[in-house]
């Protein structure tokens, strides 16, 4: 297989330095009372708080920019139910070129309105990865369009990294840095950053015990696919991919597992708390603190809040 070639921290600072005028700087917020019960100093990088309501609009926003004219010419495409839809659709609609989003029948309404929302063409397929894949390939031979992978994807990825970039530069000398895991991006971009600019910052990863394929993956030294994930962490259900995969076997510290339980107390402990809106995916990541599988009491800790898309009709806690 040839080599791949991963991402470093100079294109992570490219990247930022191409999106900055694009994205939202987001906040990095504290609170008093969260801190006292996790027996942590806490400090929540906002992404809940970034355009279309999550990190991904970095890695989008990233990948659409770095296409040549003659690709922005054709579009861009992708599969895709949730975030990245919306960031894509965004990041095409900002550059002037069309966006073709390739979405399952079963996605749910408040997700393909906002696609609509942003100018893209929606393509509906059945529920299935077989289904989504054929149906992205048929669009790609019809359009020309460039395909950007929701996460597996070289500018992507470094586009997730300027997240870190900005939580490093306004809090020095962390101890852990946490972030959900699904497939990735993220994760892999957080690594890249904090490796290179913090290395003695140990980085965590939160997934869901329902779908705890990079858990495995990580053991097994192979990527372990996703097979019927069960968990409210709607974010966090794809498996690995070879790029994302590659940069956290050589970089992470700890992949732990947090319980759906955990993760519907953080996400109404941060609302009543914090008064911010976060998605399960993105509670995930103080359910680590809560459920004290590792101890981390004492810390100093970056916390990144991935999101705040949450279907209102639907919230965990109203049984």
């Amino acid at each position: 297989m040839d080599k791949i070639k991963l991402p470093m921290i100079d294109d992570v600072r490219s990247a930022a330095e191409r999106i900055k005028n694009y994205i939202h700087r987001t906040p990095v917020l504290r609170s008093e009372s969260i801190n006292r019960i996790a027996g942590a100093e806490v400090y929540f990088k906002c992404e809940n708080f970034q355009k279309v309501g999550a990190f991904k609009f970095r890695g989008a926003t990233n990948a659409v920019l770095s296409l040549t004219d003659e690709e922005l010419s054709k579009g861009v495409t992708t599969h895709s139910s949730g975030n990245h839809a919306q960031a894509l659709a965004l990041a095409a609609k900002m550059k002037g070129t069309k966006a073709y989003i390739v979405m399952p029948s079963n996605s749910t309404r408040v997700k393909v309105e906002a696609v609509k929302e942003y100018g893209a063409g929606i393509i509906f397929c059945e529920p299935t990865l077989e289904a989504r894949e054929s149906t992205l390939t048929n669009v790609v031979e019809r359009t020309g369009a460039t395909f950007i992978h929701p996460y597996n994807n070289f500018n992507v990825i470094c586009g997730q990294g300027t997240t870190a970039l900005e939580l490093i530069e306004e809090i020095k000398n962390l101890d852990y840095v946490i972030t959900p895991v699904g497939g990735g991006g993220l994760l892999s971009g957080t690594l890249t950053t904090v490796s290179a600019l913090s290395p003695a910052t140990k980085v965590i990863a939160a997934e869901p015990e329902g779908a705890d394929d990079a858990f495995h993956s990580l053991i097994e030294n192979r990527i372990v696919p996703s097979i019927k994930p069960k968990t409210i962490c709607d974010g966090l259900l794809t498996s690995l991919g070879e790029l994302t995969f590659e940069i956290i076997r050589k970089n992470i510290y700890k992949i732990v597992t947090v319980s759906d339980e955990s993760v519907i107390k953080t996400m109404r402990l941060i609302w009543e708390r914090m008064k911010i809106i976060v998605e399960p995916s993105s509670a995930i990541t103080l359910g680590i603190l809560l459920e004290n599988k590792i101890d981390l009491k004492g810390s100093k800790i970056g916390i990144i809040l991935s999101g705040g898309n949450v279907d209102l009709e639907k919230l965990p806690w109203i049984k």
